[in-house]
């Protein structure tokens, strides 16, 4: 399928979905929304990829919602308007496949949220990340959701709250990506850890991932209930029973995704 707003690509069973609106900042609109979303439901639907990476083309990661889109919607308008702009949020959390965001530049209200929201995130020195909207009397409420999981809450708050931005650094030592890279390396770097998932079994992954998100929300005693009726059922499969085998002869494991 066709897209205008996104760039679809694949690197062996690596997908790349690349933010492609570089010179308004790859902000998001109604369209590139859309675009997003049905780019990833695809690639979880398409068993040929085991891992998505998002980055953007141009200077910037991306810098929130695209503001000529908000004047002039009823109360009804507005709120189907946020859902879609927030809608990657869900979609990546749903997703099967483990989700990489690779950024560089500015990562910004919305950028920012997708930079939480993706399971792994590499990004390059000197990146800046912020939840800016209370500076034009908005607030990053849909982002907060992805942020607070990731930093907690007292740091979210300073985020949101402040709309100050913090630089790479400050984002690793919070926790909110996993790596900062030099600028030049980024790309490297993003496919290197990519490359390194899809060599693994991509049942473990996603059932893996399941669980975690599953169990996240739950109270300690049903999330060890739930995780250990998960792993039980991991260990049920050919991918478990193979992979055992595989490391106890010493010899690498054949995938069989079942």
């Amino acid at each position: 399928m066709a897209y205008e707003n996104i760039i679809v690509d694949r690197d062996d069973r690596v997908g790349i979905i690349t933010l492609n609106r570089p010179e308004q900042m790859n902000t998001f609109t109604t369209p590139l929304a859309r675009e997003l979303n049905r780019a990833l439901v695809e690639m979880d639907n398409d068993k040929t990829v085991r891992v998505v990476v998002i980055k953007a083309a141009g200077k910037a990661f991306c810098t929130g919602i695209d503001i000529s889109e908000f004047h002039g919607k009823t109360h009804r308008e507005y709120r189907e308007w946020v859902k879609l702009m927030e809608q990657v949020i869900q979609v990546i959390g749903t997703m099967k496949k483990p989700v990489i965001a690779s950024a560089r530049g500015y990562a910004v209200a919305n950028g920012a949220g997708l930079i939480a929201a993706c399971d792994l995130a590499i990004i390059a020195e000197g990146t800046k990340i912020g939840a800016t909207a209370v500076n034009v009397g908005l607030f990053c409420m849909g982002p907060a959701v992805p942020i607070s999981r990731s930093i907690g809450r007292k740091r979210c708050l300073e985020l949101v709250m402040t709309g100050d931005m913090i630089d790479a650094r400050v984002a690793e030592q919070w926790g909110l990506v996993n790596r900062v890279v030099p600028e030049g390396e980024l790309d490297q770097a993003t496919m290197e850890l990519a490359n390194k998932l899809a060599q693994k079994s991509p049942l473990a992954l996603q059932m893996g991932k399941e669980a975690f998100y599953g169990m996240s929300d739950l109270e300690q005693g049903k999330a060890m209930e739930y995780s250990n009726e998960m792993f039980a059922a991991l260990c049920a499969t050919e991918d478990a029973k193979e992979g055992v085998d595989a490391f106890l002869n010493k010899r690498k494991p054949e995938w069989k995704e079942k």
